[in-house]
């Protein structure tokens, strides 16, 4: 009898940093289990797939980066259906749905996803199932679980009435009801708010595990098939740790409590191992690595550092000056952004290959090759893992060890746990009837692996799952803080130290990843500049950088439009930079004529934290700088009862307030420009309601109208943003 060829869709995403990529996989994944094939392409594998010509149903799976921007992969998809040349029944045999990937802290919102879609609709597509819209701020599972949940239903019917209508081939044919089982999707809870995970590796929300504590290392009660379903209740009593039970009386992030510790769990489908690891012994003299990026990489000299803040009650700010003058190819404006390549910490390094067994392995090379007998769908090497590195290489400067484990990585970690009551924790934690304890006593503390390791001591994952699972190790930005044609052959930035408290499952605080290692890194006394004069000087550090691609967070390039910014704390930095340029360009052109230049600027205390105090009274005093407006929000207040904007204004939109007029009459009738730099959780959100209301009194409009011309000063490049959560 001949064998049917199963019914197919298409899986196209567009991914910046892998979670994208990741779901558009599991997806994939889960297709083979449902009796479907997925063909799964990225969208700049344009020769892999032909929109032009496809019959099957299509799901986008697609991310936001920078303002609003599409992410690498998929730049040339989208300005390929930008075309003014197609016509608008261009797609008009397309059948699509389309999940999207955002951030409410940032602007733009999923902007690359409504990006595609409009366009889509514009050039006839139909959508076959809602969009989804996952907020990274909260949780992208808030969205992800039910959308996933739902999407099955709705491509099993999208075939069956592509195959009703007259599309017969192999792409369309009608799926028997008993190879589609069918999954509620509840669409109201799209547009909820819970906390949940930031990403679902491989997730299948119907699959339910065993709710039974298992004996060994491989249970046989968790299967990654959708259709298992087992409910039996768990022990009260949990183990914490090998050999030490304990009743609980508190939920934590090692044990639950009722109805949590009774419930069946639905849980993600395990993801299949991929990859293998050997190791290859090498003689001790090793040669030296360096981190590698897409980007161009510079090594340069700190010449420079200065502690800008004072005293413990505020944030240490530091300003750090490089030597950019061997590079002449390293150009930068300024409002340009960089990037800072750091490593892991080594204690934590050490502290994770002692916990994975390997210390005896860390100078060896690590050679890493696909596994024959994978079941993933498009398996191959992540590309940011390099080959025939140290193993201590790799921990160091690949892998970010430190990143918030995935829901599908502690479903692996369920694997490789022999201990009964950890194995449940871990299945609690990972479930969608856990994803409360998920976030609090994961996600918010922001754990790391070695963190989570450390509450399940039986739990001894191999290397390659940490290869697999784990994300590559992100190099973090920073704002240009300088003008080169106030310090030529320099490049100087700011940042505050981030301190992590400590919390239930880290038992000490500890500082950012890179903030802390550049605080260690130029700490000593802080004595910088070293005297060239002193040959027995220790040679200056020396960090990686590489610039990032901008082209909208600069001056107008008209020199006589007004501009405002907006740059609490260390967010002034790349206005110190634009000041530089502007004083620097009065004096080479002192007849030209030149805008009026604003700023908005907001501290903890006068004396403590006033970052640049000098300098920016300094342009000030010298006409470069038109308006200067401070608030610090920490200080006594001659009348508490008074409102802040009316007595002294304690953050940064509330000076806005102050001078609503003229703020308005800059940006509404002198086409100026307004930058904002800073947080953008609390800071810039005030800040752009505080613009909303401004444009509503002072134009008489109601509040969608006042949104529309603030989104039109965006549309128009006039209102820009550098804003980090």
């Amino acid at each position: 009898m001949p064998c049917e060829a199963k019914p197919r869709f298409v899986v196209l995403y567009g991914s910046q940093k892998g979670q994208a990529q990741s779901i558009a996989e599991g997806v994939a994944e889960e297709a083979e289990e449902r009796g479907l094939v997925a063909d799964l392409c990225c969208l700049d594998q344009s020769e892999k797939y032909n929109l032009e010509k496809e019959r099957a149903p299509v799901v986008f799976v697609v991310s936001t980066t920078g303002d609003g921007e599409p992410p690498d992969n998929a730049l040339r998809f989208v300005k390929s259906i930008k075309k003014r040349t197609l016509s608008p029944d261009h797609y008009k045999h397309l059948l699509y749905a389309l999940l999207a990937l955002g951030d409410t802290n940032y602007a733009n919102f999923c902007n690359c996803g409504k990006t595609i879609e409009r366009r889509l609709q514009q050039l006839g597509a139909k959508q076959f199932y809602p969009t989804g819209y996952a907020d990274d701020g909260v949780g992208l599972e808030l969205v992800i679980d039910p959308w996933l949940e739902g999407l099955w239903n709705a491509i099993k019917d999208a075939l069956s009435k592509m195959a009703s209508d007259g599309n017969r081939d192999d792409a369309a044919r009608e799926i028997p009801d008993s190879s589609l089982p069918d999954v509620q999707l509840n669409l109201l809870s799209i547009g909820d708010k819970q906390n949940y995970e930031p990403d679902s590796k491989y997730a299948s929300p119907s699959v339910v595990s065993d709710a039974r504590p298992a004996s060994s290392a491989v249970s046989a009660g968790l299967t990654s098939r959708p259709t298992f379903s087992v409910s039996t209740p768990t022990p009260k009593t949990r183990a914490c740790g090998e050999g030490a039970a304990h009743v609980s009386l508190a939920a934590s992030l090692r044990s639950s409590l009722p109805p949590l510790s009774e419930s069946s769990l639905n849980v993600p489908a395990l993801p299949p191992p991929y990859l293998d690891v050997t190791f290859q012994e090498t003689d001790a003299a090793e040669q030296a690595f360096e981190p590698s990026s897409k980007e161009t990489l510079y090594q340069v000299p700190v010449s420079k550092a200065v502690q800008l803040s004072k005293g413990d009650s505020v944030k240490t700010a530091l300003l750090l000056e490089l030597d950019i003058s061997g590079c002449p190819s390293l150009s930068y404006q300024p409002g340009d952004a960089f990037d800072v390549f750091c490593p892991n910490r080594a204690e934590e390094v050490d502290q994770l290959l002692h916990r994975l067994g390997l210390q005896d392995q860390r100078n060896h090379r690590v050679q890493i090759t696909l596994r024959e007998d994978t079941k993933k769908k498009g398996a191959q090497v992540p590309p940011h893992i390099p080959q025939n590195v140290p193993l201590l290489f790799l921990l160091t400067w690949c892998l970010e060890i430190r990143s918030v484990p995935k829901k599908a990585f502690l479903r692996a970690l369920v694997e490789h746990t022999s201990d009964s009551g950890q194995r449940r924790r871990l299945q609690e934690l990972c479930s969608k009837q856990g994803a409360s304890d998920y976030n609090l006593y994961v996600r918010e503390p922001s754990l790391g692996v070695s963190e989570l390791l450390a509450a399940f001591p039986s739990c001894s994952p191999p290397l390659s799952l940490l290869v697999e699972l784990l994300p590559k190790l992100q190099a973090r930005p920073y704002s240009a803080a300088s003008s080169r044609l106030r310090h030529p052959e320099k490049l100087r930035f700011v940042f505050s130290v981030v301190d992590f408290p400590a919390c239930s499952g880290r038992p000490a605080g500890r500082r950012g990843l890179c903030t802390g290692w550049l605080f260690d890194l130029v700490n000593p006394g802080l004595a910088f500049p070293v005297k060239a004069e002193s040959p027995s000087s220790p040679a200056p550090p020396k960090i990686h950088v590489g610039l990032r691609p901008n082209c909208s967070f600069r001056l107008p390039s008209d020199p006589s439009v007004p501009f405002i910014m907006i740059g609490p704390g260390t967010g002034v930095a790349p206005f110190v930079g634009f000041l530089q340029q502007r004083e620097e360009e009065r004096k080479e052109k002192p007849e030209a004529e030149f805008g009026e230049t604003w700023l908005f600027f907001g501290c903890r205390y006068r004396d403590r934290d006033y970052l640049f105090r000098e300098e920016l009274e300094h342009f000030v005093s010298s006409g470069t700088l038109n308006h200067l407006k401070v608030c610090f929000s920490r200080e006594d207040r001659k009348d508490e009862q008074e409102p802040p904007s009316a007595a002294q204004p304690r953050y940064v939109q509330h000076n806005l307030l102050l001078c609503r007029q003229q703020v308005s009459d800059i940006l509404l009738r002198q086409n100026g420009y307004i930058y904002v730099c800073g947080d953008a959780k609390n800071m810039a959100k005030e800040v752009n309601e505080t613009l909303v209301e401004m444009i509503k009194t002072e134009l008489q409009v109601d509040q969608l109208e006042a949104m529309k011309t603030l989104a039109g000063l965006r549309d128009e490049k006039r209102y820009l943003q550098d804003i980090w959560a």
